[in-house]
């Protein structure tokens, strides 16, 4: 591998900051400074910028607690991004797998794992997604037989069949709701479609990733080994 992707891989900058680092001699390989970008490295080898070594990693899994008000994004300008809140990440390459609204909290997974995150959002794989939700409007019997059938969204088809459960009947109900897509503002549409109206949303969990109840909003792990392999064999990916 070339030595200023390896920099820029892990987060060091752009391919023309990198090779500045270099060209300064600011960077070691194994002790001995580099003075060319196109060097060649090993991923094994102790690779230093300013005294600081940085080993590198292929792929990375966080799983974040979304807090409201923070957009499922990689950059954004004017507000606080999923990305902006894991501050451990070695990779400059890391994206949310699919997205929760601004105001929607729960589990997000973060990852440069392009391959698995295709297979957890493809509705071809029927990953189900679970989710929290406290609704203004009384849930009967009624749209727990609607969200079974599917319902218009206002799209050429109805939404798939999902499971509806309530925990929580009155004036304000609360319902945990099982979906395999991800279409835009999906479960708020659903809940719209039958006359009621979504007030706080939180996903739980994301085929057999469960969000830890140990994560405050705002906060992260990495996933465990346990926990990759579970998503791996269930996508087949």
């Amino acid at each position: 591998m070339r030595l200023d992707k390896f920099l820029c891989d892990m987060g060091l900058g752009t391919r023309t900051q990198v090779k500045q680092l270099i060209r300064k001699g600011l960077v070691t390989v194994d002790g001995v400074t580099a003075l060319r970008p196109e060097q060649k490295v090993e991923t094994e080898q102790k690779i230093c910028v300013e005294g600081k070594e940085f080993s590198y990693v292929e792929k990375e899994y966080y799983m974040l607690n979304k807090p409201a008000g923070c957009i499922s994004a990689s950059s954004d300008k004017n507000c606080t991004t999923v990305l902006d809140l894991i501050k451990e990440k070695k990779r400059s390459d890391l994206f949310p797998v699919g997205r929760l609204d601004k105001d929607t909290e729960g589990l997000l997974l973060i990852t440069n794992d392009g391959n698995l995150a295709h297979c957890l959002l493809s509705p071809r794989k029927h990953v189900d997604k679970t989710y929290f939700a406290r609704v203004k409007g009384r849930i009967t019997k009624e749209h727990v037989q609607a969200f079974a059938k599917g319902v218009d969204i206002g799209e050429a088809k109805p939404s798939l069949p999902a499971v509806l459960k309530i925990e929580k009947d009155g004036e304000e109900s609360e319902v945990f709701v099982t979906i395999r897509e991800g279409k835009y503002h999906q479960i708020k549409r659903m809940f719209a479609a039958v006359g009621c109206q979504v007030l706080f949303l939180k996903r739980l969990s994301m085929g057999s990733l469960k969000l830890d109840p140990r994560l405050n909003p705002g906060e992260y792990r990495p996933l465990t080994e346990e926990e990759l392999r579970l998503l791996q064999e269930e996508t087949k990916c």
